[in-house]
């Protein structure tokens, strides 16, 4: 091979070199290119979501913001009437509660606002008192009907051809629950409610709630039934194998004033129909708990057993039990202790609303808050409850 033949490598390089450094500018651009077209679509899609939140946000705040302040005014409004006796607020919220006759104070009051309503019904309803077994209806009028059937449908079999006896007509009984105004009068001085840092509706709701929870819970058991609740102990009670509607059966301790073995107890749960156990409860005070307690059966185990939880009733014969103060103390021929599906037994019939009137002139330097509200209640079936009665017979 000549020298002339021999390849030149030095000169074939160099368009090879080429080659590839065009080659790489070009997937640059286009690479760059990619990048522009991706911020693009990036930027389009933030646009677009940036859009839907704003669209949303204008549709969904006009509900929050009335959800939020629907109480606020009220609440506001109230908080200034207690205070300072300036009810003009309230005046300018009337047309949303004009049902409830609060045009002017001597109409009545004026409605509590909504959070210090409900934290005076949640006291109510946790303190130790029939209300937390029994049936609570709400109502709007001036009392309230339980209907109860006392017949029994007739059923039976029958073929074919047979031809089907007609039942008999039944026999409805009326029990009418009337409605009783519960009232109480906190005061405070003026200087205490010219203090911003007191918190005058916690303070208000917490005196009501007080005054009406001890007032119900002596009416739902003992109250006679004028201008009050009829209570449970008031119906007339006969020996529970005499027992007949309109009176409350009852169970003989067998020991004057004592509870004896607790054979009696284990009568009482037997003496309820079979229908109202599975939601039985007993209902004594703190005394008689105190005696009930020290009870142990053959075995020597007690028939009494603590919650296993916090806040869990204690248990009489696996049944929870009710500590009701108002219940009275174990005695000669007391009737000391209850057991029943209250909820069945006993209905409390009120009106939803609670009202209040600033008075600042009876009790100066003082002044009064004078709190009402309507509330009823009776036994609403009489075979529902049994009592123990601490007694030979």
């Amino acid at each position: 091979m000549t020298k002339r033949d021999t390849p030149d490598l030095a000169n074939q390089a160099v368009p090879l070199t080429q080659e590839v450094t065009q080659a790489m500018s070009g997937f640059l651009r286009e690479f760059k290119g990619f990048q522009d077209v991706v911020k693009v679509k990036f930027k389009q899609t933030e646009e677009r979501m940036t859009m839907l939140d704003r669209k949303t946000n204008r549709a969904v705040r006009p509900h929050l913001a009335a959800a939020s302040t629907e109480q606020a005014p009220h609440q506001k409004a109230f908080c200034g009437y207690i205070r300072t006796g300036d009810d003009s607020a309230l005046r300018g919220l009337m047309p949303e509660s004009k049902a409830l006759s609060t045009t002017v104070n001597s109409d009545g009051g004026y409605l509590v606002d909504p959070q210090t309503s409900e934290t005076v019904k949640s006291v109510l309803q946790s303190t130790a008192s029939i209300r937390a077994v029994a049936t609570v209806v709400s109502v709007e009028g001036t009392s309230f009907d339980v209907l109860i059937d006392h017949s029994d449908t007739g059923a039976g079999w029958a073929t074919e051809t047979d031809p089907t006896v007609e039942s008999g007509t039944p026999v409805i009984d009326r029990i009418t629950i009337a409605l009783h105004e519960l009232s109480a009068l906190p005061k405070a001085s003026q200087r205490l409610l010219d203090d911003s840092a007191f918190d005058i509706e916690g303070w208000l709701a917490g005196r009501i709630a007080d005054k009406f929870s001890r007032a119900e819970a002596a009416a739902f058991l003992t109250g006679d039934g004028i201008d009050k609740p009829t209570g449970i102990l008031t119906h007339p009670t006969v020996e529970n194998g005499s027992w007949s509607w309109g009176s409350l059966g009852y169970v003989a301790s067998g020991e004057d004033g004592g509870i004896g073995d607790g054979d009696a107890i284990i009568d009482l749960v037997y003496a309820l129909g079979a229908q109202y156990r599975a939601n039985a409860s007993f209902v004594m005070n703190s005394k008689t708990a105190g005696l009930v307690r020290k009870l142990k059966d053959a075995d020597g185990r007690f028939l009494w057993s603590d919650g296993l939880a916090a806040g869990e009733p204690a248990r009489l014969l696996g049944y929870p039990v009710l500590i009701a103060e108002d219940m009275p103390d174990a005695t000669t021929d007391s009737l000391s202790l209850a057991f029943g599906d209250f909820a069945a037994g006993y209905t409390i019939a009120e009106r939803p609303d609670l009202r209040v009137l600033r008075d600042p002139f009876s009790a100066k330097p003082h002044v009064l808050f004078y709190a009402t509200k309507r509330v009823g209640g009776d036994v609403s079936d009489f075979a529902a409850i049994k009592l123990l009665k601490f007694g030979l017979s």
